[in-house]
């Protein structure tokens, strides 16, 4: 049923193979490794495109937090209803939350491939799926620092005998490869689940114990799993890690999480900075100085806040300064009473 994945995985890793025995002895366990490895390569290269759309999502999902809460509060103990307000405002914003599982997905299948292809090796086969038997035999017997890249620290039955009948290999060996590549799987594992948390952001509830359950039962499932992988998944799964700590930790460094320190400080970089020429007066205009607290004048208006000192010219002697005109209560000149002194002696 599932031949053709078989075969498709079959056939990339005998397109880098082809590529890299050029250079390389083509029976050498580097060149089955490197393989492997650029099998994980191509895959990731592939599903590049939905790793961004899960990025958008997640960030989509993060900006929605705050009205989510504002529904959760709305609709209380109302899970209906809260569930058709949650579908309806991610409908409206054009999120979907399952585009978080667009990555993991299609690395299911290949992984299941890739362990079928290496568990059905062995030495004196024939030919599996787009391999011929020479090309098949080579891989079963390619060594990785001593072990076979198709054992595993546990084989019974005919392929355990065929594999420990090649000159050089013991049972030994083989589970010292298999025990550290066990650890480094796990390892990276860990830390990829820490960086996968931190490129979310933080979250509450259910989803910060989902993040907890996967940042330690997927390490401890893979310690107890690792056991009867081949060799050669081993290595696809801890290369697959890699990749995905190298990619991101570039997506973390170029878009930070928001309302992280370093989200903050890529704000206040790209904020543009203010000229101070800008804020220099026009040329021919004199500077305004204001004391603290008092709104500056507007160009060209004339201020009726008194002085603090009680003067009304600008040298301080309490006298009026030339053009200065003061007022009567009743808003006409001083000078109008002098003026009608003077019609009366006529």
């Amino acid at each position: 049923m599932l031949d053709w994945l078989y075969t498709g995985i079959a056939f990339v890793m005998k397109a880098w193979h082809a590529l890299f025995s050029t250079f390389l002895d083509p029976a050498g366990g580097i060149t089955w490794a490197l393989s492997i490895m650029f099998l994980v390569v191509t895959v990731r290269l592939i599903l590049f495109p939905l790793f961004v759309k899960q990025i958008k999502s997640q960030r989509a999902m993060q900006e929605l937090q705050p009205e989510i809460q504002k529904l959760r509060k709305q609709y209380g103990s109302d899970r209906q209803g809260m569930s058709q307000a949650m579908m309806a405002l991610q409908k409206e914003r054009g999120v979907n939350p399952l585009a978080g599982c667009l990555p993991i997905l299609p690395q299911i299948p290949v992984f299941l491939s890739l362990f079928h292809v290496l568990r059905r090796l062995a030495p004196g086969k024939d030919g599996l799926y787009s391999w011929s038997d020479e090309l098949t035999d080579q891989a079963a017997k390619a060594e990785l620092f001593g072990a076979p890249i198709s054992s595993s620290f546990n084989m019974t039955g005919p392929k355990e005998a065929a594999i420990l009948g090649l000159d050089g290999v013991t049972y030994g060996g083989i589970r010292v490869v298999a025990v550290v590549l066990i650890v480094v799987m796990c390892i990276t594992t860990f830390v990829t689940q820490k960086q996968i948390m931190r490129r979310s952001g933080p979250v509450e509830g259910q989803a910060a114990m989902v993040q907890k359950v996967l940042l330690y039962g997927m390490p401890l499932s893979l310690f107890v799993t690792g056991f009867f992988f081949p060799i050669g998944v081993l290595l696809y799964w801890t290369t697959n890690n890699l990749w995905t700590l190298g990619q991101q930790f570039f997506i973390l460094r170029k878009l930070p999480p928001p309302g992280s320190p370093a989200a903050k400080a890529k704000a206040a970089a790209d904020k543009p900075a203010i000229d101070p020429k800008t804020l220099a007066p026009k040329p021919g205009a004199k500077p305004v100085r204001t004391k603290p607290g008092r709104p500056a004048p507007v160009d060209g208006a004339v201020s009726d806040v008194p002085s603090d000192t009680g003067s009304t010219s600008s040298n301080g002697s309490g006298s009026p300064g030339k053009g200065a005109a003061s007022r009567s209560p009743g808003g006409k000149s001083g000078s109008a009473p002098a003026n009608r002194g003077k019609r009366k002696r006529r």
